[in-house]
């Protein structure tokens, strides 16, 4: 088959999770031996310049990757982006053409009107993030909708928003997760070098700082806890720099809280290996790929008690009441006062995850859908 995707920023890169999902579809699809071809925006990492281009990858070289042009500093450019794809894979040769994420959606209308068969993958309901404004929001429901009209086959990631789709609009989707390949464990090297971190002395967050993943909260809660770990935040802005910035005001007393910017390669490896706890405070998620790679990487996990974030972890992970600070700061207490039972956690996460999401099952069912 020749497929086409777009919707995510650029690959290869980290990003977000659209585009690591983006790349372990490509990669994976290419080596059963598809044409893939995928439509990267024309732009810097989102977490800036310095980021560009910092990963190689020879898993890339079966696949056609095409940029696309769009306006880099300006709000239209992930309209622009989607449009422009949008006419590319409909004038190409493709058979297939997998869209990425609501927004892209919009689009969708179009290479279904040059005959291509279209699939649209909902990574969460962007439409309820609160970083975007009003435009940018009826802009997503748009594509909400398109994608409910147009689209051949709907992925989701998570059962409420399969839920959702089906109370909304009547409409049948298919529910394929993420997955997590099973990773390496690291020393404490580099990360001893750049942070004087080392195994079980900190807890990690890790994933963009932007308003829906409650990085504030959980500042504001090891602010009011008396421990020697360190809190580690690790990633980087994403269009919300003054939520960047009250998040760092939050910690500007505190030195044990270190910001590493976003990371990736080696330090990341070495952050999701070492920590003490993993904390992802979300009030929103599509289905988050940082909790499945801490959970790969054997770490007892701290969770906000939202759907998209029990589903996944079921009884292998602890949970606090969404935006609930004293609770939080209470479950970040037992855990540090009872390692026995974080040692529990971490040795049963890796086993769990890695068995319940992997990314053949992801790639044997999306290329069903491709074929139905």
């Amino acid at each position: 088959m020749k497929i086409a995707m777009f919707g995510h920023k650029r690959i290869p890169s980290r990003e977000g999770g659209v585009e690591i999902v983006v790349e372990e579809l490509a990669k994976r699809e290419a080596a059963l031996g598809n044409e893939i071809t995928v439509y990267n925006r024309l732009g810097h990492h989102v977490s800036g310049s310095k980021f560009d281009s910092q990963i190689k990858s020879d898993d890339l070289k079966n696949i056609k990757i095409k940029t696309v042009f769009t306006f880099e500093n300006s709000k239209l450019n992930a309209i622009v982006y989607s449009i422009l794809s949008a006419i590319k894979v409909s004038f190409s040769n493709c058979d297939v053409v997998h869209i990425h994420a609501e927004g892209p959606a919009s689009m969708s209308f179009l290479p279904k009107l040059f005959g291509k068969k279209v699939i649209v993958t909902i990574h969460g309901l962007d439409w309820q993030r609160s970083k975007w404004g009003g435009f940018a929001t009826k802009f997503l429901k748009y594509g909400e909708k398109n994608a409910v009209k147009y689209a051949d086959e709907i992925i989701v990631l998570s059962k409420n928003t399969q839920k959702y789709f089906s109370d909304t609009y009547g409409r049948k989707t298919v529910y394929i997760p993420n997955a997590v390949n099973k990773p390496e464990i690291k020393k404490a090297e580099k990360i001893k070098e750049l942070y004087n971190l080392d195994k079980n002395s900190y807890i990690l967050f890790l994933g963009r700082i932007v308003p829906e993943k409650q990085v504030s909260l959980l500042v504001e809660a090891y602010n009011h806890i008396d421990t020697n770990k360190k809190l580690v935040i690790a990633g980087g802005a994403s269009h919300t720099s003054d939520y960047f910035s009250q998040v760092k005001a939050l910690a500007k007393d505190n030195k044990n809280v270190i910001f590493t910017d976003f990371v990736q390669g080696q330090v990341l490896e070495e952050l999701y290996s070492n920590a003490y706890v993993y904390v992802l405070p979300s009030d929103l998620e599509g289905m988050p790929l940082s909790l499945l790679e801490a959970m790969s990487y054997s770490n007892c996990c701290l969770t906000s008690d939202i759907a998209e974030c029990t589903q996944v972890c079921e009884q292998n992970a602890v949970y606090f009441k969404k935006g609930n600070l004293d609770d939080l700061i209470n479950k970040l207490l037992y855990l540090l006062k009872n390692d026995n039972e974080v040692q529990k956690y971490k040795s049963i996460s890796a086993e769990f995850i890695c068995k319940k999401y992997n990314w053949d099952d992801v790639v044997k069912k999306t290329l069903s859908l491709y074929q139905k």
